[in-house]
């Protein structure tokens, strides 16, 4: 029953979203044949401004254990 939350920098449409859900359903049936049915997709607008403390700090930084692909930037290195 995998239940997948993705955080996204606000201002997709929600067909973008829609499709987006679709998308990654298909990947995880492909991956880990799984029934279509047992998959459900939460999609979090998070402004952009709010992206360092909101999604950073916490699901990126603070849980290294559980990120399978490391982003490439580091917005606080400035």
């Amino acid at each position: 029953m995998p239940h997948i939350i993705l955080k996204l920098g606000a201002g997709r449409t929600a067909q973008q979203k829609s499709d987006l859900a679709k998308a990654l359903a298909n990947a995880v049936v492909a991956q880990l044949s799984v029934e279509p049915g047992s998959i459900s997709v939460a999609i979090q607008d998070v402004e952009l401004k709010d992206w360092v403390d909101d999604v950073y700090k916490p699901d990126i930084l603070a849980k290294p254990d559980q990120i399978y692909l490391k982003p490439t930037y580091n917005p606080l290195s400035d």
